[in-house]
Order: structure tokens, then sequence, then C-alpha cells
């Protein structure tokens, strides 16, 4: 609604009062019509009044732009994520409810610096989808938003502003159910500094994640555990694994690729995993050759891709070195839109090639974007604690926790193990 008054009709005869030396006429007899005459007088004088005030003040309007930002551009790291985070410590008004079927995911966007983060109507797109971080070219095709991108972002109401992605360089885990919280705090004298977590998606291996909650996640990430949320959805037509063929992609991969990449982001928000984290697609080994099966898959991919980096997270990749990592490498050469940010290749050869992996060009997915699982189904015991696990050795992002203050664990573990660029 407007706070001013509408302008005076251009069709309204102008009406100027009489002048100081004109005989006044008696009170107790006026003319006809003179009431309606001075009361059309007062509105005109009260309109020209109203036109020319200043407009309502900015208190009223919100902050000025570079001011303190609101609920639609929060940043503090202690409420980074996108919408309610089921169990965050903070949360804002106009969030959708984690976890309901019916609730829109509202893309979040970044806001240019020093412009003013005006909130677009509820479960409207942005102007324009926010950019993945910048993790290295020419492996990251989306990049960056142009520099002539428009000054103002409009971000879905209550979408916090987006940040830069956390890295991690050094060795990681990952197996098939989550450890329990005893188990993870025993595994802090081991080399391994980050871990893989099977966090969604209807292909897992065990979907029964017994252990795997908001205060798993949070306590974990106090601990000193950088978390790496794998998400095994629908398969290659042709995958290898008979188990997984009953998961294979249907008739219409962009379309089922679009509503995993919201399930996607939909399970990792219900877990407190923040925006601008990445989240690691696994498709598993499929029929080298098969070109109608990977042109299936590679449409799949993308569509989950755009739906998970509009969302406001960063898609990764994880497949065979020689099957989905080749096929991801030959698009990218070919100039193809819509690829992961992050690559996480598996080749078992006992010993990490981070950076020299034959299938990807030096270059590709560098800096900080590639992960090795190098080794697989091998068993590891520390602390007492044995566990069956895969081998990796990455420099690439990790998942942004806000780490909610009762579900972390009271005295954080510090890390115990020197980080390596080649591991």
């Amino acid at each position: 609604m407007s706070t001013r008054t509408p302008p005076v009709s251009e069709a309204a005869p102008a009406l100027v009062p009489a002048p100081p030396s004109a005989p006044a006429r008696p009170r107790s007899a006026p003319p006809p019509g003179a009431r309606a005459v001075v009361a059309a007088v007062l509105v005109a004088l009260a309109t020209v009044a109203l036109l020319n005030a200043p407009p309502p003040s900015a208190a009223r309007n919100g902050p000025a732009p570079g001011s303190a930002t609101t609920d639609a551009a929060t940043t503090d790291a202690a409420t980074t994520g996108a919408g309610t985070t089921e169990g965050s410590a903070t949360t804002t008004g106009a969030a959708t409810t984690v976890g309901s079927a019916a609730a829109p995911l509202a893309p979040a966007a970044p806001a240019a610096p020093g412009a003013r983060a005006l909130p677009a109507p509820r479960g409207s797109v942005a102007a324009g989808a926010p950019g993945a971080a910048a993790l290295g070219s020419p492996g990251a095709p989306s990049g960056p938003a142009s520099p002539d991108a428009p000054a103002l972002a409009l971000p879905a109401l209550g979408a916090p502003a987006l940040a830069a992605p956390v890295r991690f360089a050094g060795k990681a885990f990952d197996t098939c159910e989550a450890p329990s919280l005893a188990v993870m705090r025993a595994w802090r004298g081991s080399p391994y500094g980050a871990v893989g977590i099977y966090f969604g998606g209807r292909g897992r291996g065990c979907p029964v994640q017994t252990e795997l909650t908001p205060a798993w996640v949070a306590s974990a990430h106090a601990m000193g555990w950088r978390l790496l949320p794998l998400f095994v959805g629908s398969q290659a037509p042709c995958v290898d694994s008979l188990a997984k063929r009953r998961f294979a992609i249907g008739g219409n991969p962009a379309s089922q690729g679009t509503k995993e990449g919201g399930d996607a982001v939909r399970a990792a928000r219900a877990l407190g995993i923040g925006t601008s984290s990445p989240l690691y697609l696994d498709i598993e080994a499929y029929r080298r050759g098969d070109t109608s099966c990977a042109a299936t898959t590679l449409s799949f991919v993308r569509a989950w891709n755009r739906e998970v980096r509009r969302l406001g997270y960063l898609p990764g990749f994880y497949s065979s070195a020689e099957t989905g990592v080749r096929d991801m490498e030959t698009q990218r050469k070919a100039g193809t839109k819509d690829l992961p940010d992050v690559m996480w290749f598996a080749r078992w050869r006992g010993q990490p090639a981070l950076l020299t992996e034959s299938v990807l060009h030096p270059e590709a997915w560098t800096p900080h974007a590639r992960i090795h699982q190098y080794a697989g189904n091998v068993t590891e015991t520390y602390g007492g604690r044995t566990l069956a696990i895969d081998r990796n050795a990455m420099d690439a992002p990790v998942a942004r926790v806000p780490a909610p203050t009762r579900f972390a664990a009271r005295v954080p573990v510090p890390l115990s193990f020197v980080a390596s660029r080649r591991p």
C-alpha cells in the first residue's frame, strides 16, 4: 500500500482563495455553495502540502544500502544455513519447513558488495541463480557471477547470503554407515581428518543410518572432523552393480535430476549442513562405451547440478575414473555447461594420485576441487575401534556446519594431524 496521497486529478478546477480586500459576507448568511468552496480550498491546500513533504524516513523502509544486514541476508557463521535448519539455534521467520514435501525450496543468491538485499516474494526465483564459488578453471565451468550482473541481488525471502566454501586438504575416509560418536572420537588419533557421510538418496547401500542425525553432524564437526556429504540417488541405466540396477534413471532424466537435486538439499538442510557446502552425487561405475546410457546419465547429472547450485550448494560428483569421470572430462573439453564443481574420482591403486590422474587434464578441477579415492574395502583400527573404509586423499570443499550449541561436543578435540596439499 502506498504511503503517499494520490495527486489531484488534472480535471479538477484550480481553486484560489478570495483576496483579503474583498468585502466579507455576514457569517449568518453565506451564499449558496460557499461551504463547499471553502472545503475544496482546504483539501487543495492539504494536497499541496503532502506532495511537497519529504519521502518517508529510512527507518520505515528498512536500512539504507551498506547498513547492517537483515534476516534476508544473514551471513553470520552461527546461522549459515538455507532456511530453517533442524536444531539450529537461530532461524529466520520466513524460512520454509525442512523435510516438508510441500514446502518450496527458495534459492539463495549472493548479494553484491555494498548492495542492499531486497527480498523477493516467497517461492519466487532470484534474479540470477547463485554462481558457484570459483574452485578453479577450467574444472568449474559455471564459475563466479559475471561482473556485469545487476548490482542488486534479489534472494527469496529469508534466504541467507552465500559464504565462501570451506576447504580441507589431507586424508579422508568414507564408510557405508556413519559410525557412532564414540568411534569418531576414538579415530581422532588416525591420519584422517575428514569423513564421507551417505546422507541421502534412494540408491544408498546403507539406507538406515541410525547414527546420522543433526546432533551427530554438529558433534562430529565440533570434534574437528570435516564432513563430505554423499548423495546416492538414481543410477546410470547401464550401471555395473546388479544391486543398483533397480535404481536406474527413468525416461525423463532432466526432470528426475531436478527433483533429486531438491531432495538432496532438503536432506542436507535437515541435518544442519549449511549453504555453500558441497553435495557429492554418487554415480557408480557403468558400462563404458554405451553412448545412449552415458547421454541419459549426463542429462540427469546436469539437471541435478543445476538444482543444487540454484539452491545455494556446490554440486560435486563421485564416480569411477574410467566411466563417469572420464565422460565428465570429455564434456568439460567440449565446453558443456552445468558440470560438477568438484570431482571425486575412484581409482584403487593403493596410493594417492590427486593431481596426476590420467583421465583428467592437469588443470581440470584445480585448485581445491579434487578428491581421489585410492583404496577401498580396507579395515583399519584406531583407539581400539575397527572400521571397514575406503581411503581418500583430498584438496576440496567440505560441509559448512553451524554447530548449534546444544548439539556440539563440550570440549572440541583439536586436529591431530598436519594437513598436506599432496597427501
